[in-house]
């Protein structure tokens, strides 16, 4: 690939969970990396060991628990942190960025304002920031970007192709980005739609889990399609509603992801809803869960958001029924089929 721009710097990666450990490998084919760990023990072991989470680490990683080095040796830096740590660690990052930082995300959750861990609450659009407006918010970078798209962790580390959305405002946040990230079996695809990307990412993880549950029940995959479809069909309800137009649902980082986490068990999401079916409470698979499953908040989030708007969000009432109020699984795919159909495509 023709070089556009001389990245001499390292890559700044922020978290070192599945997704950002095999993004730093990734990267670090070409480039020197940096990450940033919260435990010395992990830095440790990814400087020494050249390992992490069964991984190996590739010899020009170098990790640190020092933000600041972090922003002093890196002027692009990849956040992919879980959405409960996400504004936190970027305000303590804050104090180390100038405006001539580029950031790029790759987390997929919400930044909720209010408190809703007590149950229903309202919740509107001023209430909720997607990732890029944390950054927006708390730092003086204005570049700012996301990468999101069927992207499990697993087949990349494995070398196996995959493809990603690239999203930003800024043509040269593209630029950039895409000289980081393309090789010759991780494909980008570019978008200005920032915002509609970043949403299809979020929506996609409570579909996942009433996939993974539908697959432990042994429903098979009519069922399956008939939760995807109508599945982006309420994505895209909700996103209209928060100002998104469709076409952001309908590619990659939309339909696409969709298709890969409601598929894989390599899906944390997928996984939650298999173990639901299965018997676990919620409060049993979050305490053995190594990684967040960002659709345990996701339901509550979009139950709360579309109960306030009056958003007509049918399928995540059923798993929020399912997951926060003792319904059974088989009563939740019975409520499913007695919804009233209505037209097949109603989004456009």
């Amino acid at each position: 690939m023709k070089n556009i721009y001389n990245i001499t710097k390292p890559i700044g990666i922020l978290g070192i969970g599945s997704f950002g450990t095999v993004l730093a490998n990734l990267i670090a084919e070409r480039h020197s990396v940096v990450m940033y760990a919260r435990k010395q023990s992990t830095v440790d072991n990814i400087n020494v060991h050249k390992k992490h989470r069964d991984i190996e680490i590739l010899p020009n990683v170098t990790a640190t628990t020092d933000l600041g080095l972090v922003a002093s040796q890196c002027d692009v830096i990849f956040p992919v942190l879980p959405s409960y740590a996400f504004r936190s660690v970027i305000k303590d990052l804050s104090h180390f960025l100038t405006s001539n930082h580029i950031l790029i995300h790759g987390a997929k959750g919400f930044d909720v304002k209010v408190d809703y861990s007590q149950g229903p609450v309202e919740l509107r659009p001023r209430d909720i920031c997607t990732m890029s407006e944390v950054i927006l918010e708390e730092t003086p970078v204005y570049r700012v970007g996301c990468i999101s798209g069927p992207n499990l962790a697993k087949e990349i580390a494995q070398k196996q192709p995959a493809g990603t959305v690239l999203a930003s405002k800024f043509k040269e946040v593209l630029a950039i980005g895409t000289e980081i990230l393309q090789c010759e079996r991780f494909q980008i695809y570019g978008s200005n739609d920032i915002k509609g990307i970043e949403l299809a990412g979020v929506f996609k993880n409570y579909i996942a889990i009433a996939a993974g549950a539908s697959a432990a029940l042994g429903y098979g995959e009519n069922v399956k399609a008939l939760l995807i479809t109508k599945g982006i069909s309420e994505m895209i309800a909700i996103g209209k509603a928060l100002g998104v137009e469709p076409k952001s649902f309908l590619g990659l980082a939309g339909i696409g992801d969709l298709v890969a986490t409601c598929s894989s068990p390599l899906s944390r999401n997928y996984s939650v809803g298999y173990r639901l079916a299965k018997g676990e409470s919620i409060e049993q698979i979050i305490s053995t869960m190594t990684e967040a499953a960002e659709g345990i908040n996701t339901v509550k989030v979009i139950k709360y958001l579309s109960d306030t708007m009056h958003i007509q969000a049918p399928l995540v009432g059923i798993i929020y029924k399912v997951m926060y109020e003792n319904h059974s699984l088989e009563s939740g795919i019975k409520m499913l089929m007695r919804l009233n159909a209505g037209q097949d495509v109603s989004f456009y």
